[in-house]
This record gives C-alpha cells, sequence and structure tokens, in this order.
C-alpha cells in the first residue's frame, strides 16, 4: 500500500466515526492501566500514609526489642516479623490502588459472610484462640490473625453499597437505616461475644458517620447512638472488670496497681519524654514498664523517645489523613465512591483517637491498636489494604 492509499484509508476511518454500540470496541495490547489518573489527593493520601507506616517501623524497631529478647536471644525477631507484614500489606495496598473500587459492589455480600463466618469460628473453642481471657484470633499453623480486623473493610464495602442503591432511598428508613443498625448490631453482637468493647464502638462510629454523610436523619441518629450509648454503659455496669477499669478511668489513684495501672504508666512515659524525648530508642517504658508499649501503646512510646514533638506530629498526619480522606469523598464520581471514602476515613481517623485518647487518659482503655504505627500484622495488612481502596477513589475523583 503506497503512503497515499494509507493516507485515504485513515482519513476514510475518521470520517467513518466511532463503532456502533451493538460492536465490539477494538482491542489493544500492552500492560492495562488502573482506572483513573494520579490526582493531588492521590499523591498527597499515599505521601500522609507512607510517612505514618515509615514512623511506624522505625518506633516498632524501638519498642519491640524488649519483648523480643525476653522471647528470644535476639532483639530483631518481633522487628522482622512486623517488617514481613509491613510489606505484605504494602504489596496488597499497591494493588487495590489499581481496582476500580466498583468492582467490590458486587463482591460485597461474599465478603460480609465470610468476615461473619471467621467472625463466628472464633467464639468456638476448637477454632478460636484465647488470649489474657479474650478469644479473638484464629491460627493457621504457626500464624494467627485477627477476624475482627478483617471484618472492617467488608463492613464498610458493604453499607457503602446498601446505602448507594437507588432503590434505596436515603428518606426510606425501612430500606437504609435499618438494614444499616442491624447488620452493625449483629457486628457489635459477635465482637462483644470475644469480647472487644473497642472494636464494638469504632464499628457503630464508623456506622453513623457513613449514615450522616449519606444523608439519615440527623434526629434519628442522635436517637440511635443515645441507645447504642445506653446499651455499652449497661454491659460495662453489669461486668465487674469493664466497671472496674471505667472506675479508675474516672479516678486512676483508686487502683493504681490494677485497673489504671497501663494508663498511669502510659502517663508516666509522656510526661517523661518532655518537649523533644528522651532520644530514639533511649525510652525506658517498653523495658516492662508500660505493659503492650509496642501495641496499644506506642503512642506513649512515641511521646517518651521522640516527645511532644512526635506526639504532634503523628496527631497532625491523621488530621490531615482526615483532611484528604474527606476530599477525596466529596469529590469522588459518584455515591458509591464517596460512602466507601467516608467509611474508611472514619475507621481509621476515629481508631486513632480511640487509642490516643486513651493513652492521653482522655478515654478508657478500650484495648485498641493505633493504625498504621502499632505492632500487629493483622491490623497493617487490614488498614493499608483499606488504604489501597481509599487511594482507587482518590485516583477517580472530579
Amino acid at each position: 500500500m503506497t503512503v497515499a492509499e494509507r493516507s485515504a484509508s485513515s482519513a476514510a476511518t475518521r470520517a467513518a466515526g466511532p463503532p456502533a454500540s451493538g460492536q465490539a470496541p477494538p482491542t489493544h495490547r500492552g500492560p492495562r492501566h488502573p482506572v483513573g489518573h494520579r490526582t493531588g489527593l492521590f499523591v498527597a493520601l499515599l505521601a500522609i500514609v507512607t510517612v505514618l507506616v515509615l514512623l511506624g517501623v522505625v518506633m516498632g524497631l524501638s519498642a519491640t526489642a524488649a519483648p523480643s529478647l525476653a522471647s528470644s536471644q535476639s532483639a530483631w525477631t518481633m522487628f522482622r516479623s512486623q517488617g514481613l507484614w509491613v510489606a505484605a500489606g504494602s504489596v496488597v495496598m499497591l494493588v487495590l490502588l489499581r481496582v476500580d473500587y466498583h468492582y467490590w459492589r458486587k463482591l460485597a455480600p461474599a465478603a460480609l459472610g465470610l468476615a461473619v463466618l471467621l467472625l463466628v469460628l472464633t467464639l468456638l473453642p476448637s477454632w478460636g484462640i484465647s488470649i489474657n481471657g479474650a478469644r479473638r484470633w484464629l491460627g493457621i499453623g504457626p500464624l494467627s490473625f485477627q477476624p475482627s480486623e478483617a471484618a472492617k473493610l467488608p463492613f464498610v464495602i458493604y453499607v457503602a453499597a446498601m446505602l448507594s442503591k437507588p432503590s434505596r432511598p436515603i428518606e426510606d428508613s425501612r430500606a437504609t437505616l435499618h438494614p444499616v443498625i442491624l447488620l452493625t448490631s449483629a457486628f457489635v453482637g459477635l465482637h462483644m461475644l470475644q469480647p472487644h468493647l473497642g472494636a464494638s464502638v469504632l464499628i457503630v462510629g464508623v456506622a453513623m458517620s457513613m449514615l450522616f454523610l449519606a444523608g439519615a436523619s440527623l434526629p434519628r441518629l442522635v436517637l440511635v447512638s443515645a441507645a447504642a450509648a445506653g446499651s455499652a454503659l449497661l454491659i460495662i455496669a453489669v461486668t465487674p472488670w469493664r466497671r472496674a477499669r471505667l472506675n479508675a478511668y474516672f479516678d486512676p489513684w483508686s487502683d493504681p496497681m490494677d485497673s489504671a495501672y497501663q494508663s498511669l504508666r502510659s502517663l508516666h512515659a509522656l510526661a517523661s519524654g518532655g518537649i523533644t524525648g528522651v532520644g530514639l530508642g533511649s525510652g525506658r517504658s517498653k523495658w516492662g514498664f508500660l505493659p503492650d508499649a509496642h501495641t496499644d501503646f506506642i503512642f506513649a512510646v512515641i511521646g517518651e523517645e521522640l516527645g511532644m514533638v512526635g506526639t504532634l506530629f503523628v496527631v497532625l498526619g491523621f488530621v490531615a489523613l482526615a483532611a484528604v480522606g474527606l476530599c477525596v469523598a466529596l469529590r469522588a464520581p459518584d455515591r458509591f465512591g464517596m460512602l466507601l471514602a467516608v467509611g474508611i476515613t472514619a475507621w481509621i481517623v476515629l481508631q486513632a483517637a480511640l487509642n490516643i485518647g486513651a493513652v492521653l487518659g482522655a478515654f478508657p482503655v478500650v484495648g485498641i491498636t493505633l493504625p498504621l504505627l502499632s505492632f500487629g500484622g493483622s491490623s497493617v495488612v487490614s488498614t493499608l489494604a483499606a488504604v489501597g481502596v481509599l487511594l482507587n477513589v482518590a485516583r477517580q475523583t472530579r
């Protein structure tokens, strides 16, 4: 074919216009690119999460040295394990940010069913692993994980899918508010049987946030929140050890060697750090002085070793994450993406607030980790997976 003939053929193709709707689009060879593009919100969110994860890795090395030496002959044992989990979570995040978030809508029922099954299995003595009186873990060979962490993302996806259906207008409480309340109650019931009050409070907070941003009636949400708070107080009142922990929250010096032990030790660690801290790796609280220093109380270790400067950096990091997540939700291309972004952002930020508040003595200790920073494979992988979904929404913002 001559140059003139090729030019004529190209002109004819352009004149013919796009193919008819019934025809298959032309195929393109080569790698498939993820939907969307690198928006400013995408870059900002990825940068914030990366900084928090790296800080968690550094502080994890410092906080796990003592328990590693206590359980083995090396100070690196737990750090290597956490490094592998962070690497696995990062791979999961990078994969999920390339998957169109609309794909998860059709998988929501199956994922939710699997999450419920795993939560039920933790209650069975032949399956669940009990640690310190709580049955929250499942084990596969040498590995163990918390189904309560893995259940958060399916819960958020399912609620977002439910509230974004055109056939379920938010004004119809029987089609939206009531099903979400029933689902949330079921999840809370399964978590309370473990028992895991912190996860229960978090689930209720995430559900209320998604319902509020979806446009549910504010008076009804207030009524539901009041009923949930009343139920929580009733559960605390009839459970001696929860009642003792609540009393220690109001008066720590009433039981300084038992119920209030962790709270007082965490405040001591924060006070020891001062403005700039005692130096990275030089903290003393992690050497058996503060129980669970590398998990629930990693924020206290940060305050001791990096001082108020380090704690403010962490707080501002989560504030920035909340702001960017909310912007992603407001600029999402559709209602499903908006609710998905709201749910994931509320999950991470509310969990961080509950953890930091407990360390500072502003909230009772409810046994919940600091997302992206605390030691724990289930938590870091689940959170980074959720961040991957949120990043995909950010790629498609308007």
